[in-house]
């Protein structure tokens, strides 16, 4: 098991939970599965479900209704994987997009506590 945290701003904000809040209620249960199947197989999670985009940071992949909805990730040791905001994407993940999670990695190893929140239910 592989412990899933989110990524909790300075200002006490959660940007994955506040997306996730704008998001249909069936598609907020598919990535809310996708975060447990991330706790089950942790680094071991591949394709279709998962994917490595670059620079340490991962995507969960869900599928909707012809939509694609991404939450990126990354890991913290191997102590946890950290989920830091999510997108809906087109064809690719926007590198801007890569680059804020990376920007929050580096928040957050700089300190993981001030950075981190729990998963409100699995």
């Amino acid at each position: 098991m592989t412990r899933v945290v989110l990524f909790r701003e300075a200002d006490g904000s959660i940007p994955v939970l506040a997306w996730l809040a704008q998001l249909p209620p069936k598609v907020s249960d598919k990535c809310f599965a996708r975060l447990t199947r991330l706790r089950e197989r942790g680094h071991e999670l591949r394709r279709p479900e998962a994917d490595y985009l670059r620079d340490g940071i991962y995507e969960l992949r869900v599928g909707f209704a012809g939509m694609n909805y991404r939450i990126l990730y990354f890991f913290h040791n191997n102590l946890a994987a950290i989920a830091s905001h999510g997108l809906i994407k087109e064809r690719v993940v926007p590198p801007i997009e890569i680059d804020r999670a990376v920007r929050r990695m580096k928040q957050f190893l700089s300190d993981p506590t001030r950075h981190t929140a729990e998963v409100p239910h699995d």
